[in-house]
């Protein structure tokens, strides 16, 4: 660089170069500044979209399933997603499980064969199984205030054949059983005679679950 009057003297020819220089850094730091500010401004606005998106199926997802499924129409737990039944099923604990009987008839007839139905249901949230077999079950005929035990289904059959059953949550599982209108006592012990005519309840039972009496009539 020559000045119209001669070359300039080295120390500020040095530095001129050097007032140069710093410009241009500081120029090209002011650039990449400008651009970062711009980058960055964009990558806030994705973020934020992205967890406006998250946040909506997060809400929508609940609103699909708000409605319980009818216990009533509860499938087997073998027909149930993976998700909801365990690997390993448990027995089900008799505080999980409620027993109700029913009659066949209001009133036979002394000397006909009365029919009893058991429901088993589970009540908790969990499918489980349980070892239900007529062995297990105890349904018995009684007085109508319950103070005398007139004939118990395990008296003369003790040993029955198992019957293991899963139930779902809400699921049942129904039972029948014939009563030969006759009286018995455990192990089968001692004659078995004819119940006469007169009001009777039937309970039904199993572990230490046990259901309301239900009435009936022999006339």
């Amino acid at each position: 660089m020559l000045e119209p009057n001669g070359p300039l003297p080295p120390e500020i020819y040095w530095r001129r170069r050097a007032v140069a220089i710093g410009a241009m850094v500081l120029g090209l730091a002011l650039v990449i500044w400008v651009a970062f500010a711009l980058l960055k401004g964009g990558g806030d606005h994705k973020t934020d979209a992205k967890a406006t998106t998250s946040s909506a199926a997060a809400t929508a997802k609940p609103s699909s399933s708000s409605s319980a499924p009818d216990p009533s129409s509860a499938k087997p737990s073998g027909a149930l997603p993976s998700a909801a039944a365990p690997a390993a099923l448990g027995q089900c604990p008799d505080q999980s499980l409620a027993v109700k009987v029913t009659v066949g008839q209001p009133t036979y007839k002394v000397g006909e064969q009365p029919q009893f139905g058991i429901v088993i249901t589970n009540i908790s949230s969990a499918a489980c199984e349980r070892d239900m077999g007529s062995g297990l079950q105890l349904v018995q005929v009684q007085s109508l205030d319950g103070q005398r035990r007139l004939w118990s289904s395990t008296d003369c059959y003790p040993d029955g054949t198992a019957e293991i059953r899963t139930l779902a949550p809400g699921q049942q599982a129904a039972f029948t059983v014939t009563w030969s209108g006759a009286t018995s006592q455990p192990n089968c012990a001692g004659d078995r005679v004819p119940v006469p005519a007169g009001p009777y309840t039937v309970v039904a039972q199993l572990g230490s679950v046990r259901s309301a009496p239900e009435p009936f009539n022999l006339a």
